[in-house]
C-alpha cells in the first residue's frame, strides 16, 4: 500500500474472460532483467476452470505467463503451435482466486502492439 500522498506504481489490468484486449508493451512497463519489458492483467478463476490464454504480436517475440496470487507461476508459454512467435498457453485451475496474466517480450525483442485474450475451455462446474 502506498504511503498517504504516494502513488501506487503497480495496476495490474482488469481482464474479462473471452473478451480479446488490444495493448502496447513499451518501456515504460516492468522490466523483466533480461532486456525486455512485461505488462501485467489479472483475471478471477474458479478452481476446475480450464483455460487458454492467446497473445499475438507482429512487434515482439511473447510470453505468457499465469501467475497465482502468491506470485508462483502456473504455466508459461513462449511460442505457440503456430509455429510463429506468438504464445498460446493452456491450463487447469487448482484453486479459485485472483491470477495474473503476464505478457512480456522474449528477451530484448523490444515492444510494441499486441492483443491477448483469456478463454474459459471449460468452466469449473462443467461435468
Amino acid at each position: 500500500m502506498a504511503a498517504q500522498g504516494q502513488t501506487p506504481i503497480y495496476y495490474p489490468i482488469a481482464i474479462a474472460i473471452g473478451t480479446s484486449v488490444a495493448d502496447q508493451l513499451s518501456v515504460r512497463d516492468i522490466p523483466t532483467g533480461d532486456g525486455g519489458f512485461a505488462r501485467d492483467y489479472w483475471v478471477e478463476l474458479k478452481k476446475g476452470d480450464q483455460v487458454t490464454i492467446d497473445v499475438i504480436s507482429e512487434n515482439f517475440d511473447s510470453i505468457v505467463k499465469l501467475l497465482a496470487a502468491d506470485g508462483s507461476k502456473v504455466a508459461e508459454n513462449d511460442d505457440g503451435p503456430d509455429g510463429t512467435t506468438n504464445s498460446l498457453l493452456f491450463a487447469r485451475i487448482n484453486d479459485s482466486g485472483k491470477y495474473t496474466v503476464r505478457v512480456q517480450a522474449f528477451g530484448e525483442t523490444g515492444s510494441g502492439k499486441f492483443t491477448v485474450k483469456v478463454t474459459r475451455l471449460r468452466p469449473a462446474n462443467a461435468n
